[in-house]
This record gives C-alpha cells, sequence and structure tokens, in this order.
C-alpha cells in the first residue's frame, strides 16, 4: 500500500496541526496505522498506532493527552490531531502501516521496524 502523509507546517508553541494520511489502496481497512516521528540527529521515534477497525489507540508518553490518532476507512485515511504544540515536537513526522495478526483491544506496534509500508513524511516545526 502506497501512503501519502501530508498536513505538516509551522505553527507556534501551544498551537495545533493535524497530520493527514492517505492512500488509494482499497483495502486501508485491513492495515494496522503508526505515527512516528524523527528529529533532526535523532532516531526515528514511535508516536501513536492505531488498529486496523479503529477500536484501539496507543500514545508515546510524550504526546499521550496531547495528540490523538484516528482513522476513516470509507475515506482510506487516518489522522493525527496535534494540539498544545511544543517546540520538541518539531520533527519530520511519517505514517506507517502493515498488516498484523494482533488488531483488537490491546493491541500496538511502536516498532518502526515491524511496519513495511511508509509515507514520505511531512514536517512539522514548532516556534518558541
Amino acid at each position: 500500500v502506497q501512503l501519502q502523509a501530508s498536513g505538516g507546517g509551522l505553527v507556534q508553541a501551544g498551537g495545533s496541526l493535524r497530520l493527514s494520511c492517505a492512500t488509494s489502496e482499497g483495502t486501508f481497512s485491513d492495515y494496522f496505522v503508526g505515527w512516528f516521528r524523527q528529529a533532526p540527529g535523532k532516531e526515528r521515534e514511535f508516536v501513536a498506532s492505531i488498529t486496523s477497525g479503529g477500536g484501539y489507540t496507543y500514545y508515546a508518553d510524550s504526546v499521550k493527552g496531547r495528540f490523538t490518532i484516528s482513522r476513516n476507512n470509507a475515506k482510506n485515511a487516518a489522522y493525527l490531531q496535534m494540539n498544545s504544540l511544543k517546540p520538541e515536537d518539531t520533527a519530520v513526522y511519517f505514517c506507517a502501516a502493515d498488516r498484523f495478526s494482533c488488531a483488537g483491544y490491546g493491541c500496538y506496534e511502536p516498532d518502526p521496524d515491524e511496519y513495511d509500508y511508509w509515507g514520505q513524511g511531512t514536517l512539522v516545526t514548532v516556534s518558541s
């Protein structure tokens, strides 16, 4: 599946952005989706994940309570709503997808190496 991430930009601290991850594939509902980010000079880190049906979401501690992951399988899209942004949220954000055997409640996957399909990334810059 090919993924297209969008929605990044420049925002002041405390502001909000909504990232989108879209695909033209008709079987998007089969895929688990994760959002990751990579800041300059740092490794790619997990942000959030959502099961294929959208029933379970999981967040990194650093974004819990500020970010919300969601999806609309009818539109073949997933989203990352980011509120109360901080300068340390500055990074290139990537969406990723894969089919995992665990798809129900309690399932999450924070390891980027487990995902086979990646979008191109979208830059989020938070100014102080």
